[in-house]
């Protein structure tokens, strides 16, 4: 099982071609298998509360092949075939994984994110043509089952709701009192209401239908984001399973357990920790309906990991650096991995991070369009901090440059676009909207993912800045031109542009700047109120505005949003060092060739490279001495 080299990937590689392993074709293949090798184990684990005292629901493999099988048969009961749509709405919770694997089974699966808007929501309902949504029933403290009746109101399509009643979680005084305080909710729409659980307990425990003949398209992912309409994924059995098979290979076998506090609206959580266990065998721990967002769940998380037993733990930069305001006040000595992804990850808060838990970090790399996984420090071989690895066994990764002529392959360290091909890359067909996948492939095979990046003499991954203009805000993913638009409503405004400016805990928060028409004068105080209240995310919302004499533009009129992010850089970058008191400013903010944007530092007294890297390290664009 070692995986420590390229070498190794190239003998995985070189025991049979991809199409040639005997593998299962479907998911209900994959976890029928599982439950028959590891029938009476623990499968998945939730909980509903953080204390690491509180009760859990746990199942075994048997018994969660019988639950998939029951909800399978439901959706099929409703009308859903192979090319029809279940869309959920939901938190963390043992139905959420029973209605992605029954709906991915039966038909094709469509997670949603429950904090997008209703009208968003909507847009995706009626993008995927779904039937069947299933989400909440109206609870405390969470407006998906409002947002969710207001979504299918726009959106006809959808004949059937299944209900998901978190009560059944409940115990003591809390069982008897939710009841007398649940939130109304107005239905405006015609479909038919179910109770989940209700309606799957009268199913059969076995698939009543026959299992898909072969690879087909299983599931759509909509895109990253809180914010602007998201672009659909369509992600076929092949790809699943691919990312599976990664899991079992290389990491995880049936004795290992492994936490995974992320959303199972998002690919990292369900295509790859959750199908790393139906592959393996391993159990997988879910706790609190919010995962990291759940009360007390950074409190009491390195207590659950010694409850649990937990031997690999799942991540993103802004949960790390959440944990190292907290201390390691359990046992945690069967943790082996911290897996951690969706971000850069600061060279400051990766050292903090192995010191305070004694556990080594891999970063990956994956993405929606290719079903997810591209590449990760190896397991059991050097972690180059900051990189995000070597390419899995059977992904082919290009650094491509498009010019006039066509892309042209980039040399060792060049910097160009990140182009992948593997068996999670549909190609042709990403997005179900098929005028979106035009200008996606080069040569008609790598998927262009839109982050800049090179390859170094060892076959090392970097990521040096992105193509596209996302902000990435602790893992979310949110379109700029949401702000962009917002802005643009002021009958001041000539023009905005927002990017990510540097932040130490999120990774990147929006920033904007604006250009004022010909003797405009607002404030940027101004500015912030009236854009962020036109803005419906909370995570989109402006931190921080400038009003510059005029934007950096090219000839064409196109803002250069790379200066932008110089002015951002120096801003963030020498705030950081005057509230920490080191005797450094920012001389200039400069492109590097190999590593993207460097904040070039000057000193301005008697100060250590150690002083420096001690205030910047927690950002995760590097810096470098001027001269």
């Amino acid at each position: 099982m070692t995986y420590a080299t390229v070498a190794d990937r190239n003998a995985i590689e070189a025991e049979c071609p991809w199409d040639e392993r005997a593998l299962p074709a479907t998911l209900h293949g994959l976890l029928a298998a599982t439950a028959d090798r590891h029938g009476a184990s623990k499968a998945v684990t939730f909980q509903m509360f953080s204390d690491p005292g509180a009760p859990d629901e746990t199942l075994t493999w048997s018994q969660l092949h019988a639950k998939v099988c029951q909800t399978a048969n439901l959706f099929r009961s409703l009308g859903v075939g192979e090319s029809d749509v279940v869309a959920f709405l939901l938190p963390n919770c043992t139905e959420t994984v029973l209605t992605y694997a029954g709906g991915a089974i039966a038909g094709v699966v469509n997670p949603i994110n429950p904090l997008l808007d209703a009208e968003n929501i909507a847009g995706i309902l009626r993008e995927t043509n779904a039937s069947v949504l299933v989400t909440l029933r109206s609870f405390p403290k969470t407006d998906v089952a409002q947002k969710a009746a207001e979504a299918v109101a726009m959106a006809p399509n959808v004949k059937t709701v299944l209900e998901v009643d978190l009560l059944r979680y409940m115990t003591g005084l809390k069982r008897l009192i939710i009841p007398l305080i649940r939130p109304k909710v107005a239905v405006r729409h015609k479909a038919k209401v179910m109770d989940f659980n209700a309606a799957i307990a009268g199913q059969p425990r076995t698939l009543a239908f026959e299992d898909s003949a072969g690879d087909r398209v299983a599931a759509l992912f909509h895109t990253g984001g809180t914010t602007g309409m998201p672009k659909v994924a369509q992600h076929r059995y092949s790809g699943i399973i691919y990312n599976a098979w990664l899991g079992e290979r290389l990491l995880f076998r049936e004795t290992d357990v492994q936490i995974c506090p992320l959303p199972l609206f998002h690919v990292f959580a369900t295509i790859v920790c959750l199908g790393a266990s139906l592959a393996s065998g391993a159990q997988i721990v879910f706790p609190t309906p919010q995962g990291y967002r759940g009360d007390g769940v950074f409190d009491n998380f390195w207590k659950l990991v010694e409850r649990h037993r937990v031997t690999f733990m799942i991540a993103v930069p802004t949960a790390m650096s959440a944990l190292m305001q907290r201390k390691v006040d359990a046992d945690i000595s069967s943790l082996k991995l911290a897996f951690c992804g969706s971000s850069p990850l600061p060279v400051e808060l990766y050292n903090r991070f192995e010191k305070a838990a004694g556990v080594t970090i891999c970063e990956g790399y994956g993405l929606t369009e290719a079903t997810c996984l591209v590449s990760i420090n190896p397991p059991d071989g050097k972690k180059k901090v900051g990189s995000i690895g070597i390419p899995f066994p059977y992904t082919d990764v290009r650094i491509l440059n498009h010019t006039a002529e066509g892309p042209y392959e980039c040399g060792t360290d060049e910097i160009g676009e990140i182009c992948v091909d593997n068996p999670g890359v549909y190609t042709g067909n990403t997005y179900t909207d098929l005028a979106k996948n035009n200008g996606l492939f080069h040569h008609d095979l790598y998927l262009r993912t839109g982050d800049l990046g090179r390859i170094d003499a060892d076959g090392y991954l970097w990521i040096t800045g992105r193509a596209k203009d996302l902000i990435i805000r602790g893992g979310h993913n949110i379109d700029p031109a949401e702000i962009e638009e917002a802005l643009a409503g002021h009958e001041q405004v000539a023009f905005a542009a927002a990017i990510g400016q540097p932040d130490a805990h999120a990774g990147e928060l929006p920033c904007a700047y604006v250009e004022l028409i010909d003797g405009g004068s607002v404030d940027e105080e101004e500015l912030m109120r009236f854009a962020n209240g036109r803005i419906h995310e909370r995570a989109a919302k402006i931190k921080h505005i400038d009003v510059l004499p005029s934007l950096p533009k090219t000839a064409v009129g196109k803002t250069l949003k790379n200066e932008l992010r110089k002015l951002a850089i120096a801003r963030v970058y020498g705030a950081a060092l005057d509230a920490g008191g080191v005797a450094a400013r920012v001389a200039s903010v400069e492109e590097d060739k190999r590593q993207g944007l460097v904040a070039r530092i000057a000193k301005t007294g008697a100060v250590t490279d150690e002083e420096v890297s001690a205030v910047l390290g927690a950002f995760s664009r590097p810096w470098a001495w001027t001269g």
